[in-house]
């Protein structure tokens, strides 16, 4: 029997409101949506909820004709007992390129001020040079700095001359020291296996001081079982997503974990029955947007994903773009190359 002692619930963070919709239908779910559920959502108890950053400020604008800091706004008031999270690309904001140290000053400020409370800063290589502004704004207005690794492997699994435990360890080490009161291990194409997920969490939680958080996409099969092991070696928070707006390219679905870890040293304390009932919403709406659906195949999985290493947030929005333009029949002309690319760059590092 499990004493108070020794528990340590999991925290959940929920990613169905940002990249969720983004990894499974190209980030076009609409505020009108997510609205309706949002009080449901506030009462589910999880750590933190990601509503806003990677591709929404780019796709509303764009496709959706509707105001991303509105969004921010509207979700604050209907969520107020719970954090809301963004996904900051460090330098580039929510762009495609750096931006003017005072440019993401004021959009830091700006975020934090309608409603941002924690805020996911990443670099896509992992140079920490980029994230000194943002981290600086942050602190500024008193916000959750948390700061992300992006995974990535030259290998079928960690280690080697790069991407090996040191390498992640020293990178932590450096952005807490920076002053970020979190660290997210950031596998956005699903890539870390139960055993790397496993010895990472491990030696992160034996070096740092600050909490530390998995995110893994579902896009490889393995997720679900790297959560676990992650789970059962400290880490603190875990992503997951409301099971209709999880699996494929998106993340692993909160309620079969919740029910793995229950009346365990980490049981997360979610109430399943309320997880049935939103995902009950999400299930109604999103017939809307089954036409993103990555529709190319008929396996829930990616395997192919150990090789290209593609995003999943990135991959369902490629492959939008491709059946606009009538040509989703030449993605493999697409990931080829990828391929290709990843295999130069293995035997440069090498």
């Amino acid at each position: 029997m499990t004493t108070s002692m020794n528990k340590k619930p999991l925290q959940i963070t929920d990613l169905t409101f940002r990249d969720g919709h983004q990894s499974l239908f190209a980030t076009r779910v609409r505020t009108s949506d997510l609205e309706a559920i949002a009080p449901q959502m506030n009462k589910a108890g999880f750590w933190s909820m990601e509503v806003w950053g990677g591709a929404t400020f780019d796709v509303m604008t764009r496709f959706l004709n509707e105001d991303p800091w509105e969004r921010i706004r509207i979700l604050k008031k209907l969520m107020p007992d719970t954090r809301l999270q963004m996904l900051l690309r460090g330098q580039n904001l929510v762009g495609y390129r750096n931006y003017a140290d005072d440019v993401v000053t004021a959009f830091v400020h700006h975020a934090a001020d309608c409603g941002i409370d924690v805020f996911r800063v990443f670099d896509a290589v992992n140079d920490e040079r980029n994230f000194q502004t943002a981290f600086k704004a942050i602190k500024a207005k008193g916000k959750h700095i948390q700061g992300a690794l992006s995974y990535s492997l030259t290998e079928s699994k960690l280690g080697g001359p790069v991407y090996n435990i040191d390498y992640f360890v020293n990178k932590a080490l450096i952005i807490q020291d920076m002053g970020a009161d979190s660290l997210c291990i950031k596998d956005m194409a699903g890539l870390i296996s139960p055993d790397d997920a496993y010895n990472l969490v491990k030696a992160l939680k034996n070096k740092l001081k600050i909490p530390v958080n998995l995110h893994s996409h579902f896009t490889s099969g393995m997720a679900c079982m790297s959560m676990l092991k992650a789970a059962e070696a400290g880490v603190d928070i875990i992503d997951t997503c409301i099971a209709p707006f999880a699996l494929r390219t998106s993340h692993p679905a909160v309620e079969p974990i919740v029910i793995a870890l229950k009346d365990t040293p980490r049981d997360t304390g979610l109430n399943l029955q309320h997880l049935l009932e939103l995902g009950e919403y999400f299930e109604k709406i999103a017939p809307k947007y089954r036409d993103f659906l990555d529709s190319t195949k008929i396996s829930v999985i990616d395997t192919g994903v150990l090789w290209h290493q593609i995003p999943g947030g990135m991959f369902t929005n490629m492959v939008a773009q491709l059946r606009e333009a009538n040509a989703l029949d030449r993605l493999h002309d697409i990931t080829d190359p990828v391929i290709s690319v990843q295999d130069m760059r293995n035997e440069l590092e090498l």
